[in-house]
Order: structure tokens, then C-alpha cells, then sequence
């Protein structure tokens, strides 16, 4: 696949996400930006739920994570299903009763404006590192597929990046993302159906031959209960994946701004319930395309990639196969990663605007004004993180802010989960101290425990988290009809 054909394959997708956010962005005022109007259909959420939680990461990391991982990350599935469950039946019933645009507005309304502005932070700050992280993974790709062809160096390439995604968000937010998250979903799971059918016809394999390999394949083992101290184990993962679909997506703004566009509380619920029952589906398409790529990798006497996050790539442009197999790689890459950069940016722009420069207390004309140059700011803030982890990366350093990026969701679901389990109120100024302790105190957990018992703590790091989040609002709590200093 050269790089013309890269070209004018993304060339092609991007008329076509402009054209429809254009169309969507028509006459688009704040609240279309911030919650579409809360006019969006229970199916069209869904569609669009499906691209918004696959990200250029996951579309390149999961299929070559079956080697090292099998089909493990499928315990972690079916916490999110628990997680998604929690969230439709438990937090969709809170936000929409109280009206709030964004989720951080609750905790204004249970504590005060500290705590507002303190998950606020947490949120700003996790989402910028994350996202940013992934769309550097993505421009990486790309540097190498296009951008070196023509001289173009990563600056250029991540200013590019950010640019179409400024200009397809910039006009109507969600409004627009709902209708460009759905075609990004169907092209994100049209591509891996493409590559599996070109990759079985490679292979002379027909429907019930390839489910024959990828089941009795050593990669496609599932469950995995005989070591409790392996970050594999079923029961951490399980419990990992359902702290983690609370906190970073029913208490994530960006996660959330599609969920609550629905126009009642039961559209939302049926949206949340049918996306869990989607992500099952799309995970297990991943994991499956995995392992018909590593028995191609066989099959064709090619060189396996030294990294299972090279897999995909290496496969669809280098491996061989018929040059479409290239193009809807590219397709399905540059579509979860506008996605989730896009639905990145517009909850970034949504979160600064209500709950850090209080833009509600604003008539519509300069409120207008202010998120659209919030927006900008967002952008280029996004472009600096992504070029810091260009010039800075090495996968320590990588890893570490990925880390550092999720505990900072421990303090948003402390929070929340205290305000909605307990009546008592808070000494306020305390808040920002208990933010900053409770991820600390989880890093010297995690490392304590390591040291000293040979036992790792995995994703279930987040509820340990949240659990320090949880004892320090005790401390720095009374009664509801105590009066507090």
C-alpha cells in the first residue's frame, strides 16, 4: 500500500466527516454543543457509544494482545457489562433528575463549589494525558504510513491531526459527534470484519474453520482462576473492569455527554444496556481477529513484529494481501481515532467552560464566544502534550502517565460514591488535600504489596483508590445538621 493510496484514503473519510458534521452543526447553539439538545434517539447513542470507547490504541493494541494476554481481557468485559449496568440503573436516574450538562455540577450541588471544581480538575487533567497519549500512538503510525513519504515532520503531523479535529467538533459538539461517532463505528467494525474475511480467504479457511482455529487456538483461553496474585486473575479483572466502566465512563464527561443527549431517562438506559451488549460482540471480534493474524503470520512464513502492537499494521499494508486489506486498515484507524479525539475535545471544552470559568453564570452570546475559544485552547493543549510524549517517549515514561492518568479517576469516583451513599457534608478545604493522598496512598499500596507479598494489584488499583478517597471524606465529615467550621 503506498502512500498515495494512504492519502486518498483519508482524504476521502474526511470530506466525508465534514460533509455530515457540517450538515449535523447547522444552526447549533450551546446546549446542542454541550448535550445535542437531548434529542438523540436510543439507537443513534448506542451507534455512536460503539466508536466512542474504541480508540486508535485499541484498535492497534487488541488484536496483538492475545499473545502475551490471550483472550483475557474479556474477564475485564464482563466487569464493564456489571459497570454499565451500575451506571444506567444508579447514576443515569441522579444526572438527568437534577438537569446537570456537566456530571461534575452534582458535586457542586451535594458539597460545594471546591469539590466542583476539584473533580473538574481530576477530570481535566486525566483526559488530556489520556487522550493525548492515544492520539500520539496514532500519529505515530501515521508518520511512518504517510508523512515521512512526504517530508512532513511529527509537528506538522500532530498540528494537522488536531486541526480536523478543532474543525469537524468546533461548530456543533455532540450534535455533531453523534452522527460522525456513528459512521466511525461502522467503519470501525467494517474494517475488522474486511481484514478477517481477507485473511480467511488467504488462509483457504471457510466460516467454521476459522471459529475452529480461533477456538482451539493455546491464545484463546478465556478464564483464568488458578493464580490470585496474577494481574490476570478472573476476579480481579472483573472487579477492575467494573470500578473502571463507573469511573471512566458513567463519572467521565466525555463518556457521558452521548449518553445523557438521549431525550429521556429510559432512552438512555436502553442506549447503555445495548452498548454493553455491542461491546461483547466488538471486544470478541478484536481478540478473534488477533489470532487469524498470528496464524497468518504462520501460515505465510512472515516475520513476526518484535511488538504485539505492530501486529495489525504489519499484517494489513505489509503481509501480502490484496492492497483493500490496506485501506480499510487506515479506514478503521483514522476512524476510532478522530472519535476519540473529538468526543476528547468537546468534553474537555464542555468541562473548562461550566465548571471552571462557571460559564453558566454567562448570558448565551458570550458564553457562545467563551466555548468557542475554550475550544482552541483545548486543541493546543492537547498538540503540547502529544508533542511532549513525541520528544520525551520511552515506555517507561509512557506507561508511568498512563498511571498517573487513571488515578486520577479514584478521586472522582470517591466522591461521587460518598455523596450518593451518605447524607454527611464536608469540610471543604480539606477536598483538595484528600485528591491529592488518596492516589499517593494507592501508588505505596501498590508498591507495599508487590515488595513485600509478591502480589500485584491491577486494575482493581482504582477501587483502593477510591476507597482512600472514600476514608478521608469520612475524616473531613459531620453530620448533615452539624454545623460545619
Amino acid at each position: 500500500m503506498t502512500p498515495i493510496v494512504t492519502i486518498i484514503t483519508l482524504a476521502t473519510y474526511l470530506l466525508l466527516l465534514f460533509g455530515v458534521a457540517y450538515w449535523s452543526g447547522r444552526k447549533a447553539d450551546n446546549r446542542a454543543f454541550f448535550i445535542g439538545n437531548r434529542r438523540t434517539t436510543w439507537y443513534m447513542a448506542t451507534l455512536a457509544m460503539i466508536g466512542a470507547a474504541m480508540s486508535g490504541v485499541t484498535f492497534i493494541s487488541v488484536p496483538g494482545s492475545v499473545s502475551a494476554d490471550q483472550f483475557s481481557y474479556m474477564q475485564m468485559v464482563v466487569g464493564f457489562t456489571i459497570g454499565q449496568l451500575i451506571v444506567a440503573f444508579v447514576l443515569i436516574p441522579i444526572f438527568y433528575k437534577r438537569g446537570v450538562v456537566s456530571l461534575y455540577e452534582y458535586l457542586e450541588e451535594r458539597f460545594g463549589v471546591t469539590t466542583h471544581r476539584t473533580g473538574a480538575i481530576c477530570f481535566l487533567v486525566s483526559k488530556v494525558i489520556g487522550a493525548s497519549l492515544k492520539i500520539y500512538v496514532v500519529c505515530s503510525v501515521m508518520q511512518l504510513l504517510v508523512m515521512d513519504y512526504f517530508n512532513l515532520n511529527f509537528t506538522s503531523n500532530v498540528a494537522l491531526t488536531m486541526l480536523v479535529v478543532l474543525l469537524y467538533t468546533f461548530r456543533g459538539g455532540v450534535r455533531s459527534l453523534i452522527l460522525t461517532d456513528t459512521i466511525q463505528s461502522l467503519c470501525l467494525v467494517g474494517s475488522v470484519l474486511v481484514v478477517i474475511y481477507y485473511l480467511c480467504r488467504a488462509m483457504n479457511l471457510s466460516s467454521i474453520e476459522a471459529y475452529d482455529v480461533i477456538a482451539g487456538s493455546p491464545y484463546s483461553q478465556m478464564w483464568f482462576f488458578d493464580d490470585p496474585s496474577s494481574a490476570r486473575y478472573f476476579w480481579k479483572m472483573v472487579a477492575g473492569g467494573a470500578l473502571s466502566l463507573v469511573a471512566m465512563t458513567g463519572l467521565d464527561q466525555d463518556m457521558m455527554q452521548r449518553n445523557m443527549s438521549c431525550r429521556t431517562v429510559r432512552d438512555s438506559q436502553v442506549n447503555i444496556v445495548l452498548t454493553a451488549l455491542c461491546q461483547i460482540f466488538v471486544i470478541l471480534l478484536f481478540l478473534s481477529l488477533g489470532v487469524l493474524m498470528y496464524r497468518y503470520v504462520e501460515f505465510a512464513n512472515l516475520s513476526l513484529p518484535s511488538k504485539g502492537d505492530d501486529l495489525f499494521a504489519y499484517v494489513a499494508v505489509q503481509g501480502g494481501l490484496p492492497q483493500i486489506v490496506g485501506i480499510v486498515f487506515v479506514v478503521g484507524l483514522i476512524s476510532s481515532t478522530y472519535s476519540a479525539a473529538g468526543s476528547a475535545l468537546t468534553s474537555l471544552t464542555t468541562s473548562f467552560t461550566l465548571d471552571i470559568l462557571r460559564g453558566s453564570k454567562f448570558d448565551a452570546e458570550a458564553l457562545t464566544k467563551i466555548r468557542k475559544h475554550t475550544h482552541i485552547v483545548m486543541a493546543l493543549v492537547m498538540m503540547v502534550f502529544i508533542l511532549m510524549f513525541h520528544y520525551m517517549a520511552s515506555d517507561s515514561v509512557i506507561n508511568l502517565v498512563f498511571k498517573v492518568a487513571s488515578y486520577t479517576y479514584g478521586p472522582i469516583l470517591g466522591l461521587f460514591t460518598f455523596g450518593i451513599i451518605s447524607k454527611r457534608m464536608i469540610r471543604e478545604r480539606y477536598i483538595p488535600i484528600v485528591a491529592l493522598l488518596s492516589p499517593l496512598l494507592s501508588y505505596l499500596l501498590q508498591w507495599f504489596v508487590a515488595e513485600r507479598f509478591d502480589y500485584y494489584i491491577g486494575f482493581e488499583l482504582l477501587g483502593y483508590n477510591a476507597l482512600f478517597t472514600i476514608f478521608g471524606l469520612i475524616l473531613i465529615s459531620q453530620s448533615e445538621n452539624d454545623k460545619l467550621p
